[in-house]
């Protein structure tokens, strides 16, 4: 079967976006011209996967990669540890649970952002005489490599020796906790859509001037991760229904459980289990894009100067972990999680320097906790490997049996 074009219109989001400046243009229209290079090398298509790659993380280019301010206010989204304290003086009680019980244990963060959330952590552990042998950061972007050593050389100098910044994970092992907020949700992933059971891939091409969608059919491998996820459903799909394969995920895990010989990973973002992410209402899929604190679904737009995500697929991650090696230990949403980790102690204790203080923490507390926005949304996955106990932020609710 010929491949057929179905065009984007990747304009139409633009009337309710603030156009970037022009040495933003410029930097966009670079990216352009590099995925276009791409294009040309492979028949005039790739696979919406590779897209996603080279637009998030293409050296120098990509939006990960270069040095465009992405958190906080002045970025284009607010990620939990950037909203508050509470996020990492909770998760960091949890490493103290955990690291306990593993002398010269250490902390490996991927992706760290700002650094607010090891900072918060390290200060959190530090106050509990609980500070872990090494913290190691596995960081690609240079820019935010340097905006990290500043903060944290800056809060913690005692201590800053002892972080260790890494571009690939690991060569030895290490015992300790894996910490992934907000990175599985950036993932390449592959899109696809099934009509009436004849499924294509949606790839990309260059159309009148922009990037557009492309169908095409699906090749063997993708065909057949779709169909054993279909198997495992209780729904039916409708006649038309357009999705996201991850087929990094098991791979991405693979490598990381590698780099583990004893401990925990803690791997935090927002997702669903299997039955709720390929529900036959969502039919279009997951996919985001963050830009200037804006959300729309139209990837093709500003390439480089946006976040592009998609859902993570809670059941795919412990499938991929149970074939790696690894224990699943707890599943729960952020809210569960952040109570069972003691946020109401941590707020009291906080809170006692005064009302004005109190009030605003209870107000963080509420949007990292309201069913409606980060506690639901927000699911929290423990993988461990060699260690006997519960754990605490999976105390209050345990929801594994829903993967």
């Amino acid at each position: 079967m010929n491949p057929h074009g179905i065009n984007a219109d990747p304009q139409h989001a633009v009337i309710s976006l603030p156009p970037p400046d022009a040495a933003a243009l410029a930097h966009s229209a670079r990216l352009i011209d590099r995925i276009r290079a791409e294009l040309d090398g492979r028949s005039g298509y790739i696979g919406f996967d590779r897209y996603m790659e080279l637009a998030l993380y293409e050296p120098g280019l990509g939006y990960y990669s270069a040095g465009a301010r992405k958190f906080g206010q002045d970025g284009d989204f607010v990620t939990a540890p950037e909203l508050s304290p509470l996020f990492s003086i909770c998760l960091a009680r949890q490493c103290r649970q955990i690291l306990t019980g593993l002398p010269d244990g250490s902390i490996l963060e991927l992706g760290a952002g700002t650094g607010k959330m090891a900072c918060d952590i390290l200060l959190e552990l530090q106050r509990c005489n609980a500070l872990p042998a090494r913290y190691l950061i596995l960081e690609t972007s240079a820019d935010l490599k340097q905006r990290q050593q500043q903060l944290l050389q800056a809060e913690i100098p005692d201590y800053f020796t002892r972080i260790i910044w890494l571009e690939r994970l690991p060569e030895q092992p290490l015992s300790g906790v894996i910490l992934a907020n907000e990175v599985m949700d950036a993932l390449p992933v592959h899109r696809i859509v099934d009509r009436q059971g004849v499924l294509y891939e949606l790839q990309v091409q260059w159309h009148g001037g922009d990037f557009a969608w492309l169908e095409v059919p699906a090749g063997p491998a993708l065909s057949r991760q779709v169909q054993d996820i279909k198997r495992q459903l209780r729904y039916s799909w409708p006649e038309v229904y357009t999705t996201e394969i991850n087929m990094t995920l098991a791979p991405w895990l693979a490598a990381l459980s590698e780099s583990l010989t004893q401990g925990v990973m803690l791997l935090i973002d927002y997702g669903y289990p299997r039955n709720e992410f390929y529900h036959p209402e969502r039919t279009d899929g997951t996919l985001l894009c963050h830009y200037r604190h804006r959300v729309h679904a139209d990837p093709f737009l500003y390439p480089g100067l946006q976040d592009i995500t998609a859902s993570v697929d809670f059941t795919a991650v412990a499938t991929a972990a149970v074939k790696a090696g690894l224990d699943v230990t707890g599943y729960t949403n952020q809210m569960y999680f952040l109570l069972g980790c003691g946020l109401d102690t941590i707020l009291a204790d906080m809170g006692a320097s005064g009302l004005r203080q109190q009030l605003e923490l209870a107000n963080q507390a509420k949007m990292l906790t309201l069913p409606g926005g980060m506690g639901e949304r927000f699911k929290v996955i423990a993988l461990s490997r060699g260690m006997a106990g519960g754990l605490a932020g999976f105390a209050i609710m345990d929801q594994r049996k829903h993967l």
